[in-house]
Formats: C-alpha cells, sequence, structure tokens
C-alpha cells in the first residue's frame, strides 16, 4: 500500500513539473513574441563622410575639416567606428592615400547616451577643381542583421569654382557615381546617380536615402519616413528630389560574393555604395 501511494506520488510530482517546464516554455514564447511585436525598428545604417563645406571658393576655407562617421543619422545614434582600412581622396584622375591622417575623435549625437568613437582630418585643397574624398571601413557586425555590413562611402568638394571630376568613378567596389553635379544643389532639386558594383551599373538596386538630422529638430510623423527608400532602373540610375536642406545620403545596398566568419560560422556581407550630398535653402 505505501509504494502503490509513493508511486502515486510520484506520478504526480512528475507531471507537476512537466507542467511546469510547459508553462515556463509558453511564457519564455509569449515574452520573444512581445519583445519582437513592440521592439523599436531597425533604423538603416549609413558610413558617413562629412565635411566642414561641399564649395570651397576662398584660400582662408582651404584646410578643410572631415570626419567619418558610422550612424543612423535621422535617429541621431552613433555606433563605434574602427580605423577604416583605406581612406583616400581622388582629384585630377589620381587618388592620394589619406589613412595616416586620420585621428581617433568622438561624437555624441543628439539621441547618444554614450559617446562613439569616430575619425578625423584635416586636408588642404591645393588646386582648383572635384575632390572625391572615400573611406572603406572596417567591417561593422551587426546582430540584429546576422551579418557584416561594409559601406563604402564618398563625399564630393569642390574647389575654386573649377568643376571638373564629380561624375568620375574611382573604382571602389561598389560606389554612387552622380548624374547630376553634387554640390551647388537647393532643396527641391532632383538628384540622379549610378549604383556600380564592381565596374558596371546595377540594376534594380535597393537606395535608401536619409537626412542627417544633426540636432534632433527633424521629426518623423512615422517610422517610414525615417529612411526614404527607392530603387535602381534597369540601367542603374536612381532618382530622388531632395525636401529639406541639409545633407543627405544616399545608400545602394548589395550583398557581397564573399562571406566572412563570425565565431565559426560563415556569415553573409551587406556592401553599401554611399554618397553624401548637401542641399540649400534658396534665398
Amino acid at each position: 500500500m505505501r509504494n502503490a501511494t509513493h508511486e502515486a506520488l510520484s506520478n504526480e510530482n512528475e507531471q507537476n513539473m512537466k507542467n511546469t517546464r510547459t508553462l515556463k516554455a509558453i511564457a519564455r514564447a509569449i515574452l520573444l513574441s512581445a519583445c519582437a511585436l513592440f521592439s523599436p525598428p531597425a533604423y538603416a545604417h549609413f558610413g558617413m563622410v562629412i565635411p566642414a563645406t561641399d564649395i570651397v571658393e576662398q584660400q582662408n576655407e582651404a584646410s578643410l575639416n572631415l570626419r567619418i562617421m558610422f550612424a543612423h543619422p535621422f535617429e541621431g545614434e552613433s555606433m563605434a567606428m574602427d580605423k577604416p582600412q583605406l581612406f583616400g581622396v581622388f582629384s585630377n584622375g589620381q587618388k592620394t592615400v589619406l589613412s595616416g591622417t586620420l585621428t581617433p575623435m568622438t561624437v555624441k549625437m543628439y539621441a547618444d547616451r554614450a559617446p562613439s568613437q569616430a575619425w578625423q582630418t584635416t586636408y588642404r585643397l591645393q588646386r582648383p577643381g572635384d575632390y572625391q574624398f572615400y573611406v572603406q571601413p572596417a567591417p561593422y557586425w551587426e546582430p540584429a542583421e546576422d551579418s557584416f555590413i561594409v559601406h563604402y562611402t564618398k563625399v564630393i568638394v569642390n574647389a575654386f569654382a573649377k568643376e571638373q571630376g564629380w561624375d568620375e568613378p574611382i573604382g571602389l567596389k561598389t560606389e554612387i557615381v552622380p548624374l547630376t553635379r553634387p554640390y551647388g544643389l537647393y532643396r527641391g532639386n532632383l538628384f540622379q546617380g549610378v549604383v556600380m558594383l564592381d565596374g558596371k551599373p546595377l540594376p534594380f538596386a535597393e537606395v535608401e536615402v536619409e537626412y542627417f538630422n544633426r540636432d534632433g529638430t527633424g521629426k518623423a510623423p512615422k517610422a517610414p519616413f525615417i529612411t526614404q527608400v527607392t530603387k535602381s532602373d534597369a540601367n542603374g540610375v536612381f532618382s530622388y528630389c531632395v525636401p529639406h536642406a541639409g545633407w543627405w545620403g544616399f545608400a545602394a545596398l548589395s550583398t557581397d560574393s564573399r562571406t566572412m566568419e563570425h565565431k565559426g560560422v560563415q556569415k553573409p556581407v551587406e556592401i553599401g555604395a554611399v554618397l553624401w550630398i548637401h542641399a540649400y535653402d534658396f534665398k
């Protein structure tokens, strides 16, 4: 009798433990679903090369400061950036490597809780013409996307009124080659560019567009307004009408043919062709 009672109690305890485990599993599933439902959206990443100005006319402006960052530019959130693998300038048909001139700095955007590492340099513009500054960053691991991110980023500065070189490709893995002159732009101008991958136009590429909301005064009425999205056509050409004065970034995204290892597992690499332009109000 005692054995039968003991066995019955053991069975009851075992069933209770199973029920408890089941309830815990259900609770975890509900919690994960709630987190997925109510967690904030994953905002677009942008490599950033922001000069003090995009048009230099006077010799006293010839020493140009540039900042190199990685961020969510509209949302004002920066990410720590390792030293770029390559930084340089293309002008008068020649590339000059400037990686050795970079010095670390910290940036604190309007929504940052703490500063993030970024990079800066000063470059002296010597001759009239267009200067294409470019950066190839170290790969950035993004857990939310389960992939690495590499944004090949450019900005174009005009010096001393000689408009030559802004529409030349410089031979990056992927890049945006402007069809519209990328400086001297008014708010409302139509900007067009060609997305290039391995030296060829990339058809039907997704192009993310975002405003550098430097001081946080810009407000998006709903989430889709934060990052505008367009696509290149069959010839790799995309178009965008700039609605507001300030810095605007274009990031044409594709997946690299290579993978990279993360914790022993090969992961995809998102590559972006990024170009920054500045628009001005008409006065």
